[in-house]
């Protein structure tokens, strides 16, 4: 069968060892930054929950997190902080100034802020 020569692993990686160095350290990166994001997620909640913030300054606390994790998460899971991801920057810059008049506009014809 001509097929079976795929499911035999590779003798030799295609990787130099610098490619595989700078793999584990990223791997090392993402799951730093995986542990930072948990922490963030679970101190929202527990600042929250256990009343340990005042009530006026809960919603602009979880706000800052969520920007926190948001930024985390583009620049080490989207990979945005990669030089070759500039495409993808632009679509996301333009998401947002889409996005961003469409829900306040939502928000004023719905009634959620009153001027």
């Amino acid at each position: 069968m001509a097929d079976d020569h795929l499911s035999k692993p590779f003798e030799k990686s295609s990787l130099t060892e610098a490619e595989k160095r700078e793999m584990k350290r990223d791997i090392k990166k993402q799951f730093v930054v995986f542990i930072l994001l948990l922490f963030l997620t679970v101190l929202a909640f527990v600042a929250v929950g256990a009343d340990l913030i005042p009530n006026n300054f809960a919603v602009p606390f979880i706000l800052i997190l969520a920007i926190v994790q948001l930024l985390l998460q583009l620049l080490f899971f989207m990979h945005m902080k990669d030089k070759d991801h500039a495409w993808a920057t632009v679509f996301m810059i333009t998401g947002i100034f889409v996005t961003m008049p469409t829900i306040v506009a939502l928000m004023l014809l719905i009634g959620v802020v009153k001027y």
